[in-house]
């Protein structure tokens, strides 16, 4: 099967051939016949098998082939993205794919000013990538009309709940026109996913071109068990140890991404660090650094788990684990891309037990153990498997308490054999009763 005889035009295909594109991927085979036959859609595929050009290239047909040209201040089709790396992501790929088309693209997110991209927008956009609170505040301000929508992509939308955009979401759907097409992408569908889609789609068609909430298996996995505070340490004589060149690291708190950052550099070692509080343009700076080898070690909160597509990254870290189990899914799947191979590695502590029996519930696989010498923790981490069990360590039996005289008996305190011990006082139950006295006070 070759991209023409999917249906798509020309100037995609020539696109394409520049891109190095040959052969479609399983979800682009299914998905781009549907999207080009007017159907909603509802596709699951693994992190990095292609699912932004499988909605990306037949959208791009079908805003060139019919509708009217766009108005001021409008956007004929709308992609909503959960993160600004990853609208950044997808923007930068439909670029790519249209550029032998007349259609004009645009992203717009928080954490920028927001007036450039309201003068952006006068003109009107044909595709519009945007992230759900940018995309309410334009249309307040009436920088944006979606009066003249065709089309409507979800691009991640289990991660647009996890960070708690549900309300947004409700407020966009009030937005929209009622006669639409809508495309849910996703790596994995969760059970709000799947009631949002039933009231967003109409008459959907299903595609899951990989089991549900399955990593990829291109991704070697195992777990380090280590205590909580020897893990930087233990980060530095792996990073060591394996002489890693360069590697994508997740820490849970954006707190944890600066302290580890920090200790990083202060040992001389080229890294820094992106999560939520940092402004847009520092992070992006950070992740074109990473992208270009000027940086070894990249230190992300979950803001970089989706949208980041980085070539031949050869390893990811877990610093932490993630407190989403589907997270833990899309963090991995950063390496192993579009065939590769991939290593993914987890540090973990005592209290991430719950954690990882929740991550290997999910994907259905208990994660190898490998103790490193010298690490071994203090605060033993119980055994887990796929069934989401958490074999817990047998407790010890007590010892019989010793009866009799002789030696030292406990009252409370030691007390030695020769000494009379205190009579234990009879306690007996105190009932408190508040007393308003309303009466005149008497006189001292």
């Amino acid at each position: 099967m070759t991209f023409a005889t999917l249906g798509l035009i020309e100037p995609l295909l020539r696109a394409l051939e520049t891109l190095g594109y040959q052969t479609p991927t399983p979800v682009q085979a299914q998905a781009i016949p549907a999207v080009l036959a007017g159907r909603d859609l509802m596709a699951a595929a693994q992190t990095g098998t292609g699912k932004t050009a499988g909605f990306a290239l037949p959208l791009l047909q079908l805003l060139t082939m019919e509708g009217p040209k766009v108005a001021a201040n409008s956007a004929r089709a709308l992609i909503l993205c959960p993160t600004r790396e990853l609208a950044e992501q997808v923007h930068a790929s439909v670029a790519e794919y249209a550029q032998h088309l007349p259609l004009t693209t645009y992203a717009v997110y928080g954490g920028v000013s927001i007036n450039p991209q309201m003068m952006k927008l006068r003109k009107g956009v044909d595709i519009l990538v945007a992230t759900p609170g940018r995309l309410i505040d334009l249309f307040r301000q009436n920088a944006l009309k979606l009066n003249q929508l065709q089309t409507l992509v979800l691009d991640e939308a289990d991660r647009m709940l996890d960070l708690g955009f549900s309300e947004e979401l409700a407020n966009i759907y009030r937005m929209l026109p009622k006669k639409r097409q809508t495309l849910l992408f996703s790596a994995t569908f969760s059970d709000d996913i799947r009631l949002l889609a039933g009231q967003m789609l109409n008459d959907p068609l299903s595609i899951e071109v990989s089991p549900r909430n399955v990593a990829a298996n291109t991704v070697k996995q195992w777990v380090v068990p280590v205590d909580k505070k020897r893990k930087p340490e233990l980060f530095v004589h792996l990073m060591r140890k394996g002489r890693w060149k360069q590697v994508l690291v997740f820490a849970k708190t954006r707190n944890g991404v600066d302290a580890l950052v920090d200790k990083l550099q202060g040992l001389g070692i080229n890294a820094d660090g992106i999560h939520g509080d940092k402004p847009q343009a520092t992070r992006q700076r950070a992740l074109d650094r990473f992208k270009a080898s000027e940086v070894q070690i990249l230190v992300a909160t979950d803001v970089a788990a989706r949208g980041l597509d980085i070539e031949d990254l050869p390893l990811v870290v877990n610093f932490d684990l993630p407190i989403v189990a589907e997270d833990y899914i899309h963090r991995i799947g950063r390496t192993g891309r579009a065939g590769n191979t991939g290593e993914a590695i987890s540090l973990v502590c005592a209290d991430e037990v719950n954690m990882l029996s929740a991550i290997e519930m999910l994907t259905r696989q208990t994660l190898t153990r490998k103790m490193e010498p010298d690490f071994e923790p203090e605060h033993r981490v119980p055994d887990t498997d796929a069934s989401g069990q958490v074999v817990k360590k047998p407790k010890k039996p007590k010892k019989p308490k010793a009866s009799g005289g002789g030696g030292k008996r406990n009252l409370g305190k030691w007390v030695d054999s020769g000494e009379v011990a205190p009579a234990e006082p009879s306690i007996k139950p105190v009932r408190k009763v508040l007393v308003f006295n309303t009466g005149p006070r008497k006189k001292k």
